[in-house]
């Protein structure tokens, strides 16, 4: 379950950094901040509407996703035109915009510490969190509320761009831009159109991401900091450019991760019989200590940049 919940956000995650660099050709370090912002966004709208006494069946954060998603995508098209545009507009070659995005997320990351400090806090005000134990019968499989919430807004939200994609005009364009702009340009495709379009499917799905992980965790400044290199990895694996590559990435960057930690002891206990007399198992049999876990998904980033750099759906190469 842990794999699921973990692709959920790293999928989210890495469709946003694959339509970036499909679109504008450059990697945006600053995604795991905007997932952060977002998460602000939600914790400041939700705790108004508790000052206020409002109060619903359902935690308010999740409520107010939706507006959430359309600050989190105004905020994105504004971070586009205060440093991205100026620099695309100069004919600025992707390493400057890359080197930009490294400097947006370091001022991201300063603004949030210096309005929100460097504790915790956490999302929900008018309930405590829900835990489900699923009884298997053997040890229950616990699922929490946001998590439940993050898998079904992950499902719809694919099948929402995957019609987006498909079916719409706009989809169309975007992936005609994304295949050869220069020619899309020529045959009267609207580029700025494209762009923001882009900036607001990357922030929404940031804003779910970002929102749903604070629900399940606790929200810190760093919420997202450390899962960046993660989200890149899947995008990579999957295939750069590539949205539903992306996807798969995330899933297979976050199973991959889960099973990195799981004590193996656990499945070969029912064995220690076998063994020899004063021979016994070790308590921990994980192939990584959890607090490397971010190992993992850098070693399967490495191998895939050297073995296949167009990743599992045939990407670009960086």
């Amino acid at each position: 379950m842990g794999g699921l919940i973990l692709g959920s956000v790293y999928a989210l995650g890495a469709v946003g950094v694959t339509l970036v660099f499909g679109i504008l050709r450059f990697a945006h370090f600053a995604h795991g901040d905007m997932m952060t912002a977002s998460a602000f966004f939600a914790f400041m709208l939700a705790g108004l509407c508790a000052a206020w006494g409002i109060s619903l069946p359902i935690p308010l954060v999740l409520a107010l996703l939706p507006v959430v998603m359309v600050l989190t995508s105004l905020f994105a098209i504004g971070l586009d035109k205060a440093f991205y545009k100026p620099l695309r507009d100069r004919g600025a070659r992707p390493v400057v915009l890359v080197m930009a995005s490294i400097g947006v997320t370091l001022m991201m990351q300063g603004l949030i510490r210096l309005f929100a400090g460097t504790g915790s806090r956490d999302m929900y005000f008018n309930a405590p969190k829900e835990i489900f134990r699923i009884p298997t019968g053997g040890r229950p499989i616990v699922i929490t509320e946001p998590q439940i919430a993050l898998i079904a807004l992950t499902v719809l939200s694919v099948i929402a761009l995957h019609f987006f994609l498909t079916r719409s005009r706009l989809g169309k364009a975007m992936r005609a831009v994304s295949d050869n702009p220069d020619l899309a340009r020529v045959t009267g495709i609207p580029l700025e159109t494209v762009v923001k379009a882009t900036w607001v499917i990357g922030g929404s799905l940031a804003a779910i991401a970002g929102t749903m992980l604070a629900m399940d965790v606790q929200l810190k400044p760093d919420l997202a900091y450390n899962i960046l290199l993660p989200i890149f990895a899947a995008a990579i694996l999957g295939g750069i450019g590539q949205p539903y590559g992306a996807i798969a990435g995330g899933y297979l960057i976050g199973f991959a991760e889960t099973l990195s930690i799981f004590n193996l002891s656990v499945i070969l206990r029912p064995f220690q019989s076998w063994l020899p007399e004063g021979v016994d198992l070790p308590t921990n049999l994980a192939l990584v200590q959890t607090e490397y876990r971010l190992v993992v998904p850098f070693f399967i980033l490495v191998v895939v940049l050297i073995y296949r750099p167009t990743g599992i759906f045939k990407g670009r190469v960086f």
